[in-house]
């Protein structure tokens, strides 16, 4: 994609980020696409969907052998979580229900969080507010990589480790760049997940904690679907810190690869996010973006100008909280 150079510390940019000028002007130039700024009626429905699909699948290999439940963890179960982790992204938004029932998006996104095994989403909501008013703010977007992470990592091995690793660093690196005090909300989210984690395992034992949990792990690690945490912001060409991928990966992960107008309208639903690019299509069809999430994976592992230092920094300063 382009001439590449071998990074030994972050691009330190001191602009504002791009995407808040863009969205004024498409705003000032196609003033329909505020409609679109709606609530998904159907995102509700197919998360429950895949919840009750995951709840069926524990029982359904509660007596499978173990290579067989890391197996079906794999090519399914966590296919279905990490989908699920990216509707939760979608409901960080309040598109489930509307920003005027902001906790039943909350609520919601606890339910949907429930076959992850694992309780995250009150968490995830916490700092991706951040992510996209300061992106790339040093010490404020915590899905920046550390300075540990970017200087050792730069290897082939290391970077497929560090790959098989992600789920590791984003659960742990918002404790270390930015801690935040607990919210009652997170406390919320795991008194409910470890409760349903019991009941699980008192119905059906052991593997189908085991299935959910190696699952989610599994497929936010080292696998194609999470292409898309590398392909959204890391810098393959000098200038661009945002990309959008259009391949039928989005039929899965609720249009997430719609990167670059899911950041310059947050608030339009995943399954819109195609209606922008339709509507302001000079302002998209010219920038760079991806063909393949395994294409990215392959070109950060063994291309020595990409790795963890390959992001945008800014400083930011604190927005005033309403």
């Amino acid at each position: 994609m382009g001439n590449r150079v071998t990074r030994e510390d972050f691009e330190w940019v001191y602009t504002e980020q791009p995407h808040t000028q863009r969205r004024r002007e498409i705003l000032a130039k196609y003033p329909e696409i505020k409609t679109l700024m709606a609530p998904d009626p159907h995102l509700k429905w197919i998360v429950s969907g895949m919840v009750f699909i995951q709840f069926l699948a524990c029982y359904l290999v509660k007596d499978l052998s173990w290579k067989w439940i890391f197996f079906w963890a794999y090519a399914f179960g966590g296919c279905v979580n990490h989908s699920l982790t990216l509707a939760i992204h979608d409901i960080s938004h309040n598109v489930a229900f509307g920003n005027k029932q902001a906790k039943w998006n909350r609520w919601f996104a606890v339910f949907a969080n429930l076959p992850v095994g694992i309780p995250y989403s009150a968490s995830f909501k916490k700092y991706h507010i951040d992510h996209h008013r300061y992106l790339g703010g040093d010490r404020l977007d915590v899905d920046i990589p550390t300075d540990f992470e970017g200087w050792f990592f730069s290897t082939p091995l290391r970077k497929l480790l560090w790959l098989f690793l992600q789920p590791l660093f984003y659960s742990l690196r918002p404790l270390y760049v930015n801690p935040k005090a607990i919210t009652q909300m997170e406390i919320f989210n795991a008194l409910v997940q470890f409760s349903v984690d019991l009941i699980i395992y008192y119905l059906w034992g052991l593997k189908p904690i085991i299935y959910l949990i190696a699952g989610t792990i599994l497929c936010m690690g080292l696998h194609p679907i999470s292409g898309h945490f590398i392909a959204e912001h890391y810098m393959f060409l000098k200038g661009y810190e945002t990309y959008s991928y259009y391949g039928p990966l989005n039929w899965l992960t609720f249009n997430v690869g719609y990167h670059m107008e899911h950041h310059d309208f947050p608030s339009i639903p995943g399954c819109r996010l195609p209606m922008v690019k339709k509507i302001a299509a000079e302002y998209y069809d010219n920038l760079p973006h991806h063909q393949s999430w395994i294409r990215v994976l392959w070109d950060f592992v063994f291309d020595d100008a990409i790795g963890p230092y390959s992001r945008v920094k800014r400083l930011c300063k604190l927005a005033e909280e309403s």
